[in-house]
């Protein structure tokens, strides 16, 4: 089999769902992934984002926790206990920094807790490449 087949398909964008009732945040964590060349979707809140994670494939979600109708943690919790969804990798960005919360965004299967105030693009692109490519 030639090796060069390997290299003329044009690898497919990974596709991340970023959940955030907050148009600023979603517009820029979408505008951070896009630079770094991944696809985005968005939703306004944890059932939009339930129902989207149910409805299509995503690599990635990253999500606010404080949102109406639904919340990071619960929507978390849900996509986790989910078989089919439950292998996605979660991350929460919130502007909760407490070890409470911290303890609560792993307990229901969160894969990284970004806090806001700390919030740094290259950290969390370092955190979406660890969880996508490992």
């Amino acid at each position: 089999v030639s090796q060069s087949r390997y290299y003329t398909t044009k690898k497919k964008k990974k596709l991340v769902l970023v959940v955030d009732d907050s148009i600023t945040s979603r517009t820029l964590l979408k505008n951070v992934l896009q630079a770094a060349s991944y696809e985005v979707k968005t939703a306004v809140d944890g059932s939009e984002g339930l129902s989207l994670a149910k409805s299509e494939y995503f690599d990635l979600i990253i999500s606010d926790i404080d949102m109406p109708n639904l919340d990071g943690f619960e929507m978390t919790r849900q996509i986790k206990s989910d078989e089919k969804l439950t292998k996605i990798p979660i991350i929460l960005v919130t502007s909760r920094d407490t070890k409470e919360s911290k303890e609560k965004g792993l307990e229901v299967g969160a894969n990284a807790y970004i806090v806001k105030s700390s919030f740094d693009q290259s950290n969390l692109l370092e955190v979406v490449w660890g969880l996508l490519h490992d």
